[in-house]
């Protein structure tokens, strides 16, 4: 949704100025954030090829831009801020999700100043399902020509919906003591059924994947299974830093996983149908569908 339409979408609601910045001008952030209780911290350069291709510019905004929202929000006494990251974070192959690891390592590290009144927790999916990044609205697009570009057929991908999305950031904001990683639990795609889901009469072809890209997408590797706790909806990875994987207080009604855990898009237990995919894509607004 463009700024505008979300100006006049909250016009009346006295709590919400909308202003213009960059994570990577770190007296901009200064300027906006006093006041402030809470940031989610959403911006970055996703794109997987972009990055490979100009790895200078993902750096700046991915990890130098992390590190100007961590110190803003310190320095105006922020009161907690959750930090968007990606399945790309886990085990990556290419510099988006590297740089987002060291995002994430940045927000969990962010929490050992002891005087500190700010808290950072953060929160990891896949793919936003019609996201500007997403395949979907990419697929539609092809599907007018007919035939739609497949990187590899044996590829899997996660699949979240916004409102999940939304609804994931809300719980870490009221669960948070700081420094977990928050990781909900959806279903994943074969990229061969999501396109039958746009376009089932379209024809396919393969082109190969694109620089960095895996064919599977990884949230939880086997090295954090040692300090990753299963609730009903969600994985919490908790931070060896301190020992705080041990804690009562951060664990609460969680359950370790087992040792030789994984959560995999093409190992997963939950898997979208062609059914479902189709009946989300006819619900959604016109610039979607």
């Amino acid at each position: 949704m463009k700024q505008w339409d979300m100006r006049n979408l909250f016009l009346d609601d006295t709590r919400l100025h909308f202003v213009i910045g960059d994570v990577r001008d770190k007296d901009r952030l200064h300027s906006v954030m006093h006041g402030i209780d809470f940031v989610v911290h959403a911006a970055a350069t996703k794109i997987v090829p972009t990055a490979e291709y100009n790895p200078f510019e993902c750096i700046k905004t991915n990890i130098l831009g992390a590190m100007n929202v961590i110190e803003a929000s310190l320095n105006s006494s922020v009161k907690r801020v959750v930090a968007l990251s990606t399945d790309k974070a886990s085990n990556p192959i290419n510099l988006y999700g590297a740089s987002k690891l060291a995002s994430d390592k940045l927000f969990v590290a962010a929490n050992l100043a002891p005087t500190q009144s700010t808290t950072f927790s953060v929160v990891r999916y896949g793919n936003v399902m019609g996201s500007r990044g997403s395949v979907i609205p990419f697929f539609i697009r092809e599907s007018l020509s007919g035939s739609l570009p497949i990187t590899d057929p044996k590829m899997t991908r996660f699949m979240i919906t916004l409102t999940e999305a939304v609804q994931l950031v809300w719980h870490a904001f009221s669960d948070m003591l700081g420094g977990e990683i928050y990781v909900k639990k959806i279903p994943s795609m074969n990229i061969i059924d999501i396109a039958k889901a746009v376009a089932p009469d379209a024809s396919l072809r393969t082109i190969g994947i694109r620089p960095g890209e895996k064919i599977h997408e990884q949230m939880i590797g086997l090295e954090d299974a040692a300090f990753t706790y299963e609730y009903q909806t969600y994985y919490k990875i908790l931070p060896q830093l301190n020992n705080i994987y041990q804690d009562s207080r951060y664990i609460k009604s969680g359950s370790l996983v087992p040792s030789d855990f994984t959560y995999t898009s093409n190992g997963n237990t939950q898997w979208m149908t062609v059914e479902q995919l189709r009946h989300w894509i006819n619900s959604q607004e016109p610039c979607v569908s």
